[in-house]
């Protein structure tokens, strides 16, 4: 199955979906992983994107759209992917239809004041990108990521006025995406009202959802 993990910053969208993947058996595809290995591996994509990036532009849709097309051509995407990430708006939408057709979109419903609390509390491994929570999803050793050991930060961006400026350009830009996957049949709503769920917990909810749906399709 071909899943789409939707939800403003903060809902838990990439959290959960690592979770998930394994357990469906299928890999979980976040576009800005795909864009740092690229550009690390130094691909012909990853040298397009950087070039966008290092203007400070936005990457492209069309190279997103052939970053994430050879991606999900190899075999580990045979039985399906969740992606992360993206689309992001509608136009993207359309573009990521000419590609795969998606079977479900689920989003994520967290109110606008437990994602400010969530990614206040947010910290960053500043080697890998893994993502550790002060409040719900503590590193096992202070400061250190689990995964590769390097040092964690919390960076400028999770300030409460820029967070809410982010949710304002989520409003306007990818929740319209609601009302496309809404319309075409495949949209699903999983809601998370408490601050202190813990991503397991949440993550098993959602996967009990998709679950659900697989066995009606």
């Amino acid at each position: 199955m071909r899943k789409i993990f939707l939800g403003a910053p903060g809902s838990g969208k990439g959290t959960y979906a690592s979770r998930i993947a394994p357990k469906r058996n299928v890999p979980h595809i976040s576009t800005g992983d795909l864009f740092r290995k690229n550009i690390k591996e130094k691909t012909g994509i990853g040298i397009k994107a950087k070039e966008f990036m290092d203007k400070g532009d936005l990457v492209s849709d069309d190279i997103v759209i052939e970053m994430l097309k050879e991606r999900i051509e190899n075999k580990d995407c045979q039985n399906g992917f969740i992606l992360d990430g993206f689309p992001r708006t509608i136009q993207q939408a359309e573009k990521l239809a000419e590609i795969a057709d998606i079977d479900i979109a689920v989003n994520m419903c967290v109110p606008n004041d437990i994602i400010i609390k969530r990614l206040s509390s947010r910290v960053t491994c500043k080697d890998c990108g893994e993502i550790f929570n002060t409040l719900t999803l503590q590193p096992k050793q202070e400061g250190i990521c689990d995964k590769c050991k390097g040092k964690l930060i919390w960076r400028t961006d999770q300030e409460p006025e820029v967070i809410k400026k982010r949710l304002e350009i989520y409003e306007e830009q990818t929740a319209p995406l609601i009302i496309f996957y809404k319309d075409k049949g495949i949209l699903h709503h999983v809601t998370c009202n408490d601050l202190y769920q813990s991503p397991d917990e949440m993550a098993q909810k959602i996967l009990t959802k998709i679950e659900e749906l697989a066995n009606n399709i």
